[in-house]
């Protein structure tokens, strides 16, 4: 919950620096949580009380929900296309039909290029002991 926190209460519309992959999924991971229980908790509602006005509620929510975390969705992509060494705007490549999509997961999924690079400091060096192995870290 604290990397959900940190991307949507420190880092709301930073575009600047690198973002971990850690932090990203666990803030694609909190956000899917929070729809599908926003999903759920609506859809009980409505059909306990059988009223479509509950639905349309619970709509209206997963809405607003979703344009409020938008900012925040694209600072902590770019912030992660900066930590493997791209542009922010590589983020335009999932308009490629079928290719841009998956290239993008690739690099969401790709690990930070080690040390300092044009967009900042190694977010990984800040916490040394979130590494799972002794020693330097490796670019393998």
């Amino acid at each position: 919950m604290e990397w959900y926190l940190k991307v949507v209460r420190d880092n709301f519309a930073n575009f600047e620096g690198r973002a971990r992959r850690q932090e990203y999924w666990m803030f694609i991971l909190f956000n899917i949580i929070i729809l599908i229980g926003l999903v759920m908790t609506f859809g009980i509602l409505t059909a306990i009380t059988q009223s479509p006005a509950i639905g349309i509620l619970g709509f209206s929510v997963y809405i607003i929900y979703g344009l409020g975390i938008l900012i925040p969705n694209l600072a902590v992509i770019v912030r992660r296309l900066h930590d493997t060494g791209n542009s922010g705007w590589m983020i335009l490549i999932q308009l490629i039909p079928l290719v841009g999509g998956i290239w993008l997961l690739v690099l969401m999924c790709t690990e930070g290029q080690v040390g300092p690079n044009e967009y900042g400091p190694d977010p990984k060096a800040a916490y040394p002991d979130d590494l799972n192995t002794i020693g330097p870290r490796s670019n393998n």
